[in-house]
């Protein structure tokens, strides 16, 4: 007999605590140690792209607009250089506010000022500054040395009245002298208290006449020393009467030579600009400038690399920033044999170049920022020539 299987009966589930859930795995902890891991990251890149992105940044300012007196650009390779620089006139001079001699003065006003850009000649008048207290001290020691001029001649008329009046009593001792001694010769015929009182009278002459004789002398050095003296101050009184007109006639500037007025930029009265009738300057300041337009020339700067293709004689053209239809003609004239350090290192060179200009116009003027194209295609082909005879 087969027997019923047996039936299998579930356990009964425990009951689940509703405030019991199953655990899950959390990343809580692992979130901290990723963002950790990304700030060291970024850290590390910014440590080593600084570095690289200062090095950029300072190639950058080292070729932009602040150093352009010594920026070149080879336009075409070979061929033409391009070189920044200022116009100046060939043949210049500066006017200076004037330094006084034997004053000390800290400004100096203006009364009349020429123009800039009027056309002088030698001999007008550019400037003039206020000379009143030169001409006042001018007029005082004038008649300061006027009266000293006085007082020599009176102590030179009584210097000669005394020596007169001297050489009179002088000449009257002498004579009394001679005749007690006259006197003294008839000794044996009279008596003898007449002879003695004859011998009392020449002892008495002889030493009044070498009285005289001695004061005499003492007299006339006393007197030239006391008329020296007045001469000696006579004397400085001139030389500062004439220091006092030299003065003045400094506050009087003239042009030294045919041209056109340039007014500098100075600093005055806490500000830059251009000086007016009316500003106070200090003396030795130079405020203007005199150029002939007649000839002109640009200072330009050429870098160490740049500077081995340029040669004295070299053509180029010049043209103004201000005016960039006009360009003129040109030639290299002068470069200096030693050349200059760099603002960011002593070890970069920078050489003067002086280009002349060909022509003019009355556009072109002094202080205008130029462009000055130099032509170095002889140089190059020289340059070729010599390696090409030397191989």
């Amino acid at each position: 007999m087969h027997s019923a299987p047996a039936e299998v009966i579930p356990e009964p589930e425990s009951p689940i605590d509703p405030g019991t859930r199953p655990e899950q795995p959390r990343d809580d902890e692992s979130r901290p140690r990723k963002l950790r891991g990304w700030l060291i990251g970024i850290g590390v890149a910014i440590v080593v792209l600084l570095p690289i992105i200062l090095a950029l940044v300072t190639r950058t300012r080292s070729t932009g607009p602040g150093n352009q007196s010594v920026q070149s650009t080879l336009i075409a390779p070979g061929q033409v250089l391009r070189l920044k620089g200022i116009t100046e006139a060939v043949q210049a001079r500066a006017i200076l506010a004037p330094l006084l001699a034997g004053q000390s003065v800290p400004t100096l006003t203006i009364i009349h000022l020429t123009a800039a850009g009027t056309r002088v000649k030698q001999g007008d008048l550019l400037v003039e500054f206020d000379r009143q207290a030169q001409m006042r001290d001018f007029v005082d020691k004038q008649a300061d040395y006027a009266k000293l001029v006085d007082q020599v001649l009176g102590e030179q008329a009584k210097e000669n009245s005394a020596r007169a009046k001297d050489e009179t009593e002088l000449k009257t001792a002498e004579d009394n002298l001679r005749k007690t001694e006259f006197e003294m010769q008839k000794t044996e015929i009279v008596s003898r208290i007449d002879a003695e009182k004859n011998q009392e009278n020449l002892d008495e002459a002889k030493a009044t006449y070498d009285q005289l004789r001695e004061t005499f002398d003492l007299k006339r050095k006393a007197a030239q020393a006391a008329i020296r003296i007045l001469e000696i101050q006579r004397d400085r009184t001139q030389q500062t009467m004439l220091h006092a007109r030299a003065n003045a006639d400094l506050m009087q500037i003239r042009s030294p030579l045919d041209g056109v007025v340039v007014l500098n930029t100075i600093w005055k009265q806490g500000t830059m600009g251009e000086v007016q009738e009316g500003d106070q300057i200090r003396p030795g300041v130079p405020f203007m400038q005199v150029v002939n337009p007649a000839a002109m020339q640009v200072r330009v700067m050429a870098n160490q690399q740049d500077f081995p293709s340029l040669q004295v004689g070299q053509t180029a053209k010049v043209r103004l920033d201000a005016y960039p239809d006009l360009v003129f003609p040109a030639k290299l004239e002068q470069l200096a044999p030693i050349g200059e350090g760099g603002d960011f290192s002593s070890k970069l060179r920078s050489f003067v170049v002086v280009v002349s200009i060909t022509g003019n116009d009355p556009k072109l003027m002094p202080d205008l920022s130029a462009a000055v194209d130099v032509d170095v295609t002889k140089q190059s082909a020289g340059s070729n020539t010599t390696q090409g005879s030397g191989s």
